[in-house]
């Protein structure tokens, strides 16, 4: 149990990294472009051309890269913590696919696991300063 958060925070920072560098740097298969007219093209028409993805997958890489490193895991949750919300938003609104996403399951269960461990740093946010 005591190598367990080690463990999760090292995968969900891969996983970030993994996946915003295929995107940034072009690898991996290209997607089939969502139906014309569909809420996802419309999403992504809006999106795309304003460099806002690139955006995400930029802060991606660097919320992974901090929370697979012990030490700087609380920075790299927070800035992880609302690209994460966003994408079950997306999921769940835009594409309305649900979230039944084995992936992006593993990664709200590590996510929800490391916050949990690390409640006590996190405690100091929603607390009122006396």
């Amino acid at each position: 149990m005591k190598h367990l958060p080690t463990v999760a925070g090292a995968v969900l920072g891969l996983l970030f990294v993994a996946f915003g560098l295929m995107v940034l740097l072009g690898l991996g298969p290209t997607p089939e472009p969502p139906p014309e007219g569909s809420t996802t093209a419309h999403f992504f028409a809006a999106f795309g051309p304003t460099g806002y993805l690139t955006f995400v997958k930029v802060l991606e890489v660097v919320g992974g890269l901090l929370v697979a490193v012990p030490r700087t895991r609380n920075l790299g949750l927070l800035v992880l913590g609302p690209i994460l919300v966003n994408i079950l938003a997306f999921h769940v609104f835009v594409a309305q696919d649900g979230v039944a996403d084995p992936i992006l399951l593993t990664l709200c269960a590590l996510a929800l696991f490391l916050l949990l461990v690390e409640r006590k740093a996190f405690w100091g946010l929603v607390q009122r300063s006396r």
